[in-house]
């Protein structure tokens, strides 16, 4: 039985213990010492995705507007986006497309396609030819040459991310990767551009390719505007 007035962590939670590890110790902790150590824990880790982006953008800052400067001149000659990538990275390719088919405070929207959404496309490719293929073969359906295309991989290596950039590369798309760990194979692959958080703590290299991704798409508003007198509008 838990007393009133305290809390036990009676489970032996290893993923719990990495996480929190002031929770390790048996028996009863007092809810103020919890709180304390919640709080500490939750400094501790906006100071390290701070730390990260700071460090990400000093060094990638100049790389990210020449990125950007290739994505404007894409929209502008009537190129589109596509975007794909796995799990939380499928979120991210969403989550910029979301950002500009509807991109709120005055902007005009651009087109862009999320190539994990369709569930019916990803799984009767992924039955029928394989799920490595569930990005190459809408990259072959709506991909044009000066497009753009965008992948995301948490470790560098996701083989459909892969395949799918190989294909653009042929079809004249413009490649921009984001990737973490060393960068894997994705960043051998010879993109035109190749983003990688040098991490290997997955929520913390996505915390960083969301600033990535946001960074992009605020670059590419400004410089169509300045740029190419895109005056921004509904």
């Amino acid at each position: 039985m838990i007393e009133e007035g305290s809390v036990t962590d009676q489970s032996a939670d290893p993923f719990s213990d990495f996480l929190y590890p002031f929770l390790e110790d048996k028996g009863q902790i007092p809810p103020a010492t919890v709180l304390d150590e919640v709080r500490g824990s939750t400094l501790q880790k906006a100071h390290e995705i701070i730390a990260m982006r700071q460090a990400f953008i000093a060094e990638q800052a100049a790389a990210l507007v020449s990125a950007a400067e290739d994505m404007a001149r894409s929209f502008a000659e009537g190129g589109q986006l596509l975007a794909f990538g796995n799990g939380g990275s499928a979120t991210d390719a969403q989550d910029i497309v979301a950002d500009f088919i509807n991109p709120g405070d005055g902007y005009a929207p651009l087109p862009a396609i999320s190539l994990t959404n369709d569930i019916g496309v990803v799984t009767a490719v992924g039955n029928d030819v394989g799920f490595d293929n569930v990005f190459v073969r809408q990259i072959i359906a709506f991909g044009r040459p000066g497009d753009i295309a965008l992948g995301f991989s948490t470790s560098g290596e996701s083989p459909n991310v892969i395949t799918a950039f190989e294909q653009a590369k042929k079809m004249g798309l413009l490649t921009i990767g984001i990737a973490g760990y060393d960068g894997g194979k994705m960043a051998r692959t010879g993109l035109d551009r190749c983003f990688v958080v040098h991490s290997t703590y997955i929520p913390r290299i996505q915390e960083v390719h969301a600033t990535i991704y946001h960074s992009l798409w605020e670059l590419t508003y400004r410089i169509l505007e300045s740029d190419y007198r895109i005056t921004p509008q509904l």
